[in-house]
């Protein structure tokens, strides 16, 4: 990261405010995934379980509940019998647009950085044949 020309202690402390801010919202193993899944529209709970795999139904509710108060998701309910209850971005989802991609091709550039480094450590530490 590179340090700002007016770098002042003010301008830091604001900068790991914000980050933190962030991190505080989106925290978690499942958010990001989360809203990842709910991009190509409206979605059923028992969609989303299936789309994530490995949630269990109690954490989907919490983070569909959290993601739903900071206003990333819409929860409708259709007076059907049974209910139907779906799950939708909100416009506001949008904002994280940029902030997905890059952690994408962040996370996309760091693991084959890691497993190039692990290819070629397996290289250097095979024993000479005699």
């Amino acid at each position: 990261m590179q340090k700002p020309e007016n770098h002042t202690q003010e301008a830091c402390n604001a900068s790991v405010q914000a980050v933190r801010d962030a991190l505080y919202v989106l925290s978690g193993k499942w958010k990001l995934p989360l809203i990842i899944s709910l991009t190509e529209g409206p979605l059923r709970f028992n969609q989303i379980q299936r789309s994530l795999e490995d949630i269990t139904p109690k954490i989907l509710s919490k983070e569909l509940r959290e993601l739903e108060l900071n206003e990333f998701v819409t929860r409708k309910v259709y007076p059907t019998v049974p209910v139907t209850v779906t799950y939708e971005l909100t416009p506001y989802s949008q904002s994280l647009n940029k902030v997905l991609e890059e952690l994408r091709n962040w996370g996309l550039a760091h693991r084959e950085k890691i497993k190039s480094s692990r290819h070629q450590n397996a290289k250097t530490e095979q024993p000479a044949e005699a």
